[in-house]
């Protein structure tokens, strides 16, 4: 009986692991080749941003065609409308989850939770491995942020290719106004504060022609990167 017993637990155990891997590589097959010198399958386990401060774990939102031929429409009253504008429901209520579809006009567009290999999150290599359109297009951008305290007084570092908006706990926090490249702490953003536990960060980025990407990170009084968060998706 004894025996029996334990050959019924190795089963059982084997069967775990094997459900486990299969169910990894499942994960992986999912993204595409192209997509591996810059982005990985999100981990189970909540990431801190990395050693130079910069978040790396997203829900990216296949891009939404926008009839943008050149950079040069990207005024401040262009950019408000555009980032303003209501594309899908809830856009600014809840969390999506990896895998959901939203409707964008005739478009069903598809998230993806990923973690970025650079610093910088490469849209333009996100939409070309995904076989989507590269040029005239907006990028959605959405990752959780807990926080160990309350932390006051810290400000959002963002740089982006093109221009984009960037939106904490529901409140705009800056906006990349023009037609510009991706510079690390282009533009930082007024005085925030991080809550205590659930913070929500939603990024907007639109491009012409040309390359997509962005970078972001918190950085505190002194200019020196918030390292202490914990970064999921769920």
């Amino acid at each position: 009986m004894y025996n029996f017993f334990n050959k019924i637990v190795r089963l059982f155990c084997l069967c775990v692991f094997l459900f486990g891997h299969s169910s990894a590589d499942a994960q992986n097959k999912e993204l595409p080749a192209d997509i591996n010198p810059y982005f990985g399958p999100v981990g189970k386990q909540a990431v801190m941003p990395n050693a130079a401060g910069f978040i790396q774990r997203w829900l990216l939102l296949e891009p939404i065609s926008m009839p943008v031929k050149s950079n040069v429409v990207f005024t401040d009253s262009y950019l408000k409308e555009i980032f303003h504008t209501q594309y899908f429901p809830k856009q600014m209520e809840t969390v999506p989850k990896d895998g959901a579809i939203v409707k964008v006009g005739k478009e069903k567009l598809k998230w993806h939770a990923l973690d970025s290999k650079l610093f910088n999150v490469k849209l333009f290599r996100f939409a070309t491995s995904f076989k989507k359109p590269k040029y005239g297009v907006l990028f959605w951008a959405v990752t959780i942020i807990d926080c160990p305290e309350e932390m006051k007084d810290v400000r959002l570092s963002v740089g982006s290719n093109g221009a984009s908006m960037w939106w904490l706990n529901g409140e705009e926090a800056v906006m990349l106004e023009g037609d510009r490249r991706m510079v690390r702490d282009d533009v930082v953003s007024k005085k925030l504060t991080l809550k205590k536990g659930r913070n929500i960060l939603r990024g907007a980025v639109i491009n012409g022609p040309g390359m997509s990407d962005f970078c972001v990170r918190f950085i505190d009084g002194q200019g020196k990167p918030v390292r202490n968060l914990s970064i999921h998706v769920k």
